[in-house]
């Protein structure tokens, strides 16, 4: 079995803490690597080799982080007999992410239960259709989509929040009222007796505890017992500390020291409370950071019209097909990727590059599920349906890039992984040194400062400040055209010191044309043309697509090359009507030992005027020298002048002459010129420039620029590309527009500067507030930190860090597309 990626949702993540335990149990099992556990979407992506789904549910059950799980119904056509219940079954069992698989040969049913972000029934169902068993999902129960659960679990939280501040206000009231109205108290109590007053705060508080803040105690104190604590064992000391104290209070005093009776029900009641609101407002700020990933779901059609029997019929897009032929309406969105087979229109692209100009769409075509069709119909193939379609795969992207682990986040995970044992010892310690040094009653003193240093001190700010960023900032670059393949790319394009760029099709618009032809011997243009183009059709490079064009405007025909080569990094060969060609840079025929130096002189001026050469040599004799010019596209210089701007260098690396290079790389001022480099040499280019300068972003699109994309700190290519170069990078500009760069590169710094304001917080928080919580500003104030206030303060920083992170979304591209 070969290694795959997972992605799987968990439960009970609290705060960084737990989100720590959870990736060591996973860490632990054989068969798992490069685990990565976001605590802000309760999600974990690793890689697996080998190990069972359910080895891995077992493994965060036993950690006490289960994994979500789903289930699905598939209704299947096809099976016969019980070895195709038993071949359905394993084919089911081998899909990511399934725990069991069960078939019903008698209903033609497969209930599948599974973990959820690992898979889902659509692709169960295909996975079952590719092996001869058509399927389709009858209806999928679980949690539902990510949306809904961020609904759930904010409605969840806002129901506990309001029943414990229901039954916390009267307990507020009754003990905090007299330090507000004069007299309240002594009134309270000579209305129903001290006594009562307690026994009604002792109810109502137990009740706060046991029902809306029972999770609290059933996480925390096994994770306690562990000896791994997290975030809810604090406040389980603190409130249980608070709640003893108060019972031997009321129901044994004689227990306490003299002059130290008094209840804290309040605090404990309020902590709760105040936690749980923390938790509300947490829950509703996580479910908008998601939000750009819910708005690209959102651009998912339900249905397709397809042709079905002879007419056409509107069907689940899960039942869609490759190949079946669509057709959509005007002011229809396309169901999935296809090829136009009829019909003329204009397509809106811009939800998925962020282009905002319609897109000419006839037969021969691609058109993407998702895009808005504008006044014509067309009806078209589908060629990708599902998780192939580039819709699904930007999504699927966008997902995984905001599950990343940033390299900043190592140190607030080093410290969170200390950090709630590290508080604990510190509320002891604060106790011990009340009861030693502290004035009476040093008992009181003692309780309310340990309880308000286990309370202060969650480290959920911490946990939260880096994947929120991450999960908005990644976001919202999908929706400006920016797709992060690879979420660490965030941090590194932040580092990038140069920029360098490939100038075929990156630089220039990668539509060369034939400028000039220069004949030597006794060829004549037509016949020599005629050759060159028959060769240069064989082979997919811009150049040969432009020598070509030529050669069918002067209204050749080309005959069929025999033997045809591509040498490498030197150009083309092949056999023509009993003509042995060579074709390409000189380098080409300096190797072949073809003597170029009636043209030199020729090709130095082509260069100087940024045109390419194009050596031809026929039968071992130099036949022409060809001038092919590629223009530069129009944002190619404000790019590089945003880059400069920003204080970023430039380079180009490229294949073409030195002449040529400089040529184009004066146009557009750029500060570095690598030129005559061999498609393998780009990565050594590449190195040298980071030895010279840092770190170095690549920019690129074609399939030789593959190694060098992958190579690069960060590997940039254009979505007008090769899928080749596309796969080997780590952000994609969807819309192939070089202002995508620049962009890239301000979201970039936007979000490692709103992550650091948000460890800055993080740490300064803990930082301060845990000597105050622990009193040492009593002899200067007389005062300490009420533990009620510690439980404000403590949500409130979650909040800050995640209002923080959603500053994000309002973030706009530094450069419009074509603008200065």
């Amino acid at each position: 079995m070969t290694a795959r990626s997972l992605s799987i949702e968990i439960d009970n993540l609290s705060c960084a803490g737990c989100a720590g335990r959870a990736e060591r149990a996973l860490d632990q099992l054989p068969g798992v690597s490069g685990v990565s556990v976001n605590f802000a979407n309760g999600q974990a992506q690793m890689t697996v080799d080998g190990t069972e789904a359910t080895e891995i549910a077992a493994a965060l059950s036993a950690a006490n982080y289960p994994a979500r799980e789903s289930s699905a119904t598939l209704e299947i056509s096809g099976m016969s007999c019980a070895s195709c219940t038993g071949r359905v079954e394993d084919a089911l069992r081998a899909q990511p992410g399934v725990l069991e698989a069960s078939v019903n040969l008698a209903s033609q049913t497969a209930l599948i239960r599974y973990l959820s972000g690992a898979n889902d029934a659509a692709n169960l169902a295909r996975a079952l259709t590719d092996i001869g068993y058509p399927a389709r999902p009858a209806g999928e129960s679980g949690e539902g989509t990510q949306s809904a659960r961020n609904a759930a679990e904010t409605d969840h939280a806002r129901r506990l929040t309001l029943i414990a501040g229901a039954l916390t206000l009267p307990v507020f009231i009754m003990e905090m009222g007299g330090h507000v109205i004069p007299g309240f108290r002594d009134q309270v109590h000579g209305t129903i007796g001290r006594e009562t007053a307690w026994m009604i705060q002792f109810a109502l508080t137990s009740l706060v505890m046991l029902w809306p803040g029972r999770s609290f105690f059933s996480r925390g104190i096994p994770a306690l017992l562990r000896a791994a604590p997290d975030m809810n064992s604090l406040v389980a000391l603190g409130t249980s500390a608070a709640w003893v104290f108060s019972t031997i209070a009321l129901f044994a005093p004689a227990l306490l020291p003299e002059g130290t009776r008094a209840v804290y029900y309040e605090a404990a009641a309020v902590i709760v409370t105040l936690i749980l609101l923390g938790r509300w407002l947490e829950a509703r700020a996580k479910g908008r950071t998601g939000a750009a990933i819910q708005k690209l779901v959102g651009l998912q059609p339900r249905t397709a019209r397809v042709e079905r029997n002879g007419g056409i019929t509107e069907i689940s897009i899960d039942e869609v097909g490759v190949g079946d032929v669509a057709h959509v309406r005007p002011g229809e969105k396309i169901a999935v990727d296809g090829e136009v087979l009829s019909g003329d229109s204009y397509v809106d692209e811009s939800m998925i590059s962020g282009e905002p100009v319609p897109v000419a769409k006839k037969p021969g075509d691609v058109v993407i599920g998702g895009t808005i069709n504008g006044e014509g119909a067309l009806s078209f193939r589908a060629t990708k349906v599902g998780r192939d379609t580039m819709l699904s795969q930007i999504i699927a992207m966008v997902e995984q890039a905001q599950g990343a682990k940033l390299p900043i986040q190592s140190l607030a995970d080093r410290v969170v992984g200390v950090f709630v044992p590290a508080v604990i010892a510190t509320a002891l310690a604060t106790i011990v040194a009340w009861l030693v040094f502290g004035p009476d009653p040093a008992l009181t003193f003692a309780l309310v400062a340990g309880v308000s240093v286990l309370i202060v001190a969650c480290p959920c700010a911490m946990g939260l400040a880096t994947p929120t960023s991450i999960m908005v900032g990644t976001g919202r670059g999908a929706e400006m055209g920016v797709l992060l393949r690879k979420g660490d790319a965030l941090q590194r394009l932040d580092e990038a010191r140069v920029v360098a760029f490939d100038k075929t099709g990156t630089l220039t618009e990668g539509r060369p044309r034939l400028t000039g032809v220069t004949l030597a011997g006794d060829w004549n243009e037509d016949d020599m043309l005629r050759l060159v183009a028959a060769v240069e059709g064989q082979s997919e490079h811009p150049i040969a697509r432009a020598i070509e064009a030529a050669a069918h405007e002067h209204g050749l025909d080309l005959p069929q090359p025999e033997g045809f080569r591509a040498i490498s990094g030197f150009g083309l060969g092949a056999r023509v009507d009993d003509h042995d060609l060579l074709i390409g840079a000189a380098r080409l025929m300096e190797r072949e030992g073809i003597d170029t130096g009636a043209f030199v002189e020729r090709a130095t001026e082509m260069g100087a005027r940024g045109e390419t050469p194009v050596f031809a040599a026929i039968d071992g004799q130099l036949a022409a020298i060809l001038a092919v010019a590629d223009p530069v596209k129009d944002t190619s210089r404000k790019v590089i002048d945003r880059l400069h701007a920003q204080g970023l260098q430039t380079a180009m690396i490229t294949g073409d002459s030195h002449a040529t290079a400089k040529a184009i790389a004066g146009q557009l001022g750029i500060d570095h010129v690598e030129s005559e480099v061999l498609p393998d040499g780009k990565v050594a280019a590449l190195r040298a420039l980071r030895e010279r300068h840092g770190t170095v972003a690549f920019v690129g699109d074609g399939i030789n620029d593959a190694p060098a994309l992958a190579d690069a700190d960060i590997g940039i290519a254009l979505g007008s590309g090769t899928d080749v170069a596309i796969e080997a990078a780590d952000i994609v500009l969807i819309s192939g527009d070089l202002a995508g760069v620049v962009n890239a590169i301000g979201l970039s710094r936007a979000t490692m500067r709103n992550i650091r304001q948000n460890l800055f917080w993080a740490f300064a928080y803990n930082t301060a507030l845990i000597p105050v919580a622990a009193g040492v500003l009593y002899p200067l104030t007389g005062t300490l930190l009420s533990p009620m206030l510690a439980a404000g303060a403590m949500a409130l920083s979650s909040v800050f860090v995640l209002s923080n992170a959603l500053r994000l979304r309002r973030l706009g591209p530094v450069m419009e597309r074509g603008a200065a």
